[in-house]
C-alpha cells in the first residue's frame, strides 16, 4: 500500500499563529486599558499619608436679601469712611436730594429705594467737598474694585457690599438706566462729584461706585 501523506496542518492553526495571536491581543488590551484610564475620572493624587486630599469647597452662595430697616451709617474701611446717614427724596423736578452742605461729612440714602440688604438697587450720594474743604466722598473715586462698602441698619444688621466697579460719567450724558436701572440682587450704587469744577456750573462728572451685596452681619 501507499502510505498516505501527511496533511500540513492550516497556517491559522499552528503554535507559532497562537503565540502571535496571544501576543498581539495582550498589547491592544493593555493599548485599551491605558486610553480608557487617560480619558476616563482623572484619579486623585494621593498625600504622604496615603489619603486623598480634600476637594476644593464649593463656591458661597450669595446671601439672602434682608427685609426692610431704615440706614443708621455706611463705612467704607479702604478710604476711612465712617459716616452718619439721612433720608433724601427727590426735588420738584425729579432730581435726587443731596445732603445740606453745611454737614460735609454726612451721607444721604434715598428712601424712596431700597434700604441696606434689600433686593434691587439702593443708592447713596455725599459730597466731595464744599466751600470750607473737602467732604465725606473726596476720596470715592480711588476706592478698590473687591474692597467692601457697610452699610448698618437700624435693626441692627450690616449689609456688606463690594465694590465691582468705578465708573466716571459726563453729567450731561448720564447713563440713567445703567445707573438707576432695576436689579433682581442686592446692589448699590454710591454717588459723588467728579471731573472739572466750574464756579457757575460745578462739576462736569459724577462718580458712580458699582457695588453688590455679599454677606450680612
Amino acid at each position: 500500500m501507499v502510505p498516505r501523506r501527511r496533511r500540513r496542518r492550516p497556517w491559522y492553526r499552528t503554535r507559532a499563529f497562537r503565540l502571535a495571536r496571544t501576543a498581539v491581543l495582550t498589547v491592544i488590551l493593555v493599548t485599551v486599558v491605558v486610553r480608557c484610564e487617560g480619558h476616563g475620572d482623572p484619579i486623585a493624587p494621593t498625600g504622604p499619608d496615603g489619603r486623598h486630599p480634600v476637594a476644593a469647597a464649593e463656591p458661597t452662595p450669595p446671601p439672602r436679601p434682608l427685609p426692610r430697616s431704615r440706614p443708621t451709617s455706611v463705612r467704607i474701611p479702604s478710604l476711612g469712611i465712617d459716616a452718619p446717614v439721612m433720608g433724601l427724596g427727590l426735588t420738584a423736578t425729579r432730581e435726587l436730594e443731596t445732603p445740606p452742605v453745611d454737614d460735609p461729612k454726612l451721607i444721604g440714602w434715598y428712601r424712596g429705594g431700597p434700604t441696606p440688604g434689600e433686593r434691587g438697587v439702593a443708592i447713596a450720594v455725599g459730597h466731595r467737598d464744599t466751600t470750607t474743604g473737602s467732604a465725606v466722598f473726596a476720596g470715592l473715586a480711588s476706592v478698590k474694585r473687591g474692597k467692601k462698602i457697610e452699610a448698618r441698619r437700624e435693626d441692627g444688621r450690616t449689609a456688606v457690599y463690594t465694590v465691582d466697579r468705578v465708573k466716571v460719567y459726563d453729567k450731561a450724558n448720564f447713563p440713567d438706566k445703567e445707573v438707576y436701572g432695576p436689579a433682581r440682587r442686592p446692589e448699590l450704587r454710591v454717588l459723588t462729584c467728579g471731573g472739572l469744577f466750574d464756579r457757575e456750573t460745578g462739576y462736569t462728572s459724577n462718580v458712580v461706585v458699582f457695588a453688590h451685596l455679599t454677606a450680612t452681619k
